[in-house]
């Protein structure tokens, strides 16, 4: 049986010389558990941080991070490995969160209100790279500001910006995650942080 999954943590940190996610994959292939319990680890965290891309009640990421892995553990011998252990995770991630949302016919969110302080800064700061001006950062004052700054953005743009800013995402990996090119990614990321910024100066978050 899969193992079960703890709640939202930090990532695991990877000995020097630990076995790389091909070779586990092969060897949970085989019905080693305790190969499929270090992928569980390793990825465990950013399984955490997609689903929290998308829903907005802690307990329904928490179930979706079970189910995920659930599914994954059932369907693994069906993985090719021609695409990398953690994107072929990553979708499922999404597509089990959507299909929660279409149950619950209920209109995608952002996980924003569960943000720290400090996150907040990094995805607000972000789009000062592309148009510098003043500091920001100063002006936050609660993580309710980030959501009214994001609720100009469309769910997927919105998403995109948590997994790469906060969540250290790369560009090829959100493409892959959502199905996009990577261009595309970067053209929407572009878009966003500009958006941002431009709706916290009009808001007076800065001079």
């Amino acid at each position: 049986m899969p193992p079960a999954v703890g709640t939202a943590q930090g990532p695991a940190s990877r000995p020097a010389g630990a076995t790389d996610d091909r070779e586990l994959v092969r060897r949970a292939q085989r019905a080693d558990q305790e190969a499929f319990e270090e992928l569980v680890r390793r990825h465990q965290h950013r399984v955490f941080a997609v689903a929290g891309g998308i829903l907005r009640r802690r307990e329904d990421v928490e179930d979706i991070a079970q189910q995920v892995f659930v599914k994954a553990y059932f369907s693994l011998k069906r993985f090719d490995q021609r695409a990398a252990f953690s994107t072929w995770l990553y979708k499922i991630t999404v597509n089990e969160c959507w299909d929660l949302l279409r149950k619950k016919k209920v209109r995608p969110l952002l996980y924003e209100s569960d943000l720290s302080e400090e996150q907040a800064r990094q995805v607000i700061t972000s789009g000062e790279k592309e148009n510098p001006g003043p500091d920001i950062r100063e002006k936050i004052e609660a993580r309710d500001r980030v959501e009214r700054l994001l609720e100009g953005l469309d769910e997927r743009d919105r998403l995109m910006l948590i997994l790469k800013e906060v969540q250290g995402f790369s560009i090829e990996e959100i493409a892959a995650v959502l199905n996009l090119n990577a261009n595309t990614v970067k053209v929407r990321l572009f878009r966003a942080r500009r958006r941002v910024v431009s709706q916290a100066k009009k808001r007076g978050d800065s001079v």
